[in-house]
């Protein structure tokens, strides 16, 4: 299945998602959308992205989310290593971990349900941006650091719909 992400603007922090079973709007990185994404640069990178997993709060969801994709739940010691010069960059890490790492268990809700991207996987190029999400929106409609989010039950939709082959195709901006 493809999904699709466009920027409502060319430097826009919100957007509008497209799959076969429906559209949603969208929020972006706060940098809007670029092709030479970078660590910390606030920007959505653009590009075709498998959707490698779905992590989630069992203490938040009622269940474990419907999908075809592989799913985990999240506990109180994930984390994401986003330091370039360390060697777990963009990959999970148990949290406390000693070079700097983005904490998954938040208290925010954004994390409660969320779909790792395999952007900057394959090989993993330090400093090309790391801990790229498709995540829950904050309600406030404030930008992401660089993730794509929906609200919630637009989320769970979506991932229902999603199959092994779920791809995020994220539009460059024009």
């Amino acid at each position: 299945m493809e999904i699709t992400v466009a920027a409502l603007a060319p430097t826009a922090s919100a957007g509008t998602l497209f799959w076969p079973g429906g559209r949603c709007l969208c929020r972006l990185g706060r940098a809007g959308i670029r092709s030479d994404k970078r660590e910390g640069d606030g920007a959505t990178p653009s590009g075709r992205f498998r959707l490698r997993q779905v992590l989630y709060r069992p203490d938040r969801l009622p269940a474990p989310p419907r999908t075809g994709l592989p799913t985990a739940p999240l506990t109180p010691h994930d984390g994401w290593c986003d330091d370039p010069a360390d060697p777990a960059y963009n990959r999970p890490v148990p949290h406390p971990y000693p070079a700097r790492h983005e904490i998954l268990w938040r208290d925010d809700g954004l994390y409660d349900l969320l779909a790792v991207l395999d952007h900057n996987s394959a090989p993993v190029i330090p400093g090309a941006g790391s801990a790229i999400f498709l995540h829950v929106a904050d309600p406030a409609g404030q930008p992401t650091a660089g993730c794509v989010a929906l609200p919630l039950a637009d989320l769970q939709t979506l991932l229902a719909d999603c199959g092994p082959d779920a791809h995020m195709h994220i539009l460059p901006a024009s």
